[in-house]
């Protein structure tokens, strides 16, 4: 994982939050049809932070599995 994922991941955070916020907002207004609108986008964008947080993650273990321990363990009994 490098910055540009952190970056990456806390910009859609931040989209998502403020989608979520607008979803609200339309909630408290009784503004049903435009809340359930606002619903469905803000779910695209959960989905989407989801796929990209899973999708590092499965890269992050790929890269771990494949680097050799820097310190393997001593096996003597000294």
């Amino acid at each position: 994982m490098d910055s540009s994922d952190s970056l990456m991941l806390d910009a859609k955070q931040a989209i998502l939050e403020e989608q979520h916020r607008r979803f609200q907002a339309l909630q408290k207004e009784g503004k049903w049809a435009e809340a359930m609108q606002q619903f469905q986008t803000t779910m695209h964008c959960a989905s989407d932070l989801l796929s990209d947080s899973l999708n590092l993650l499965e890269r992050v273990l790929e890269t771990h599995r494949q680097s050799p321990p820097e310190n393997p363990p001593n096996n003597s009994l000294s």
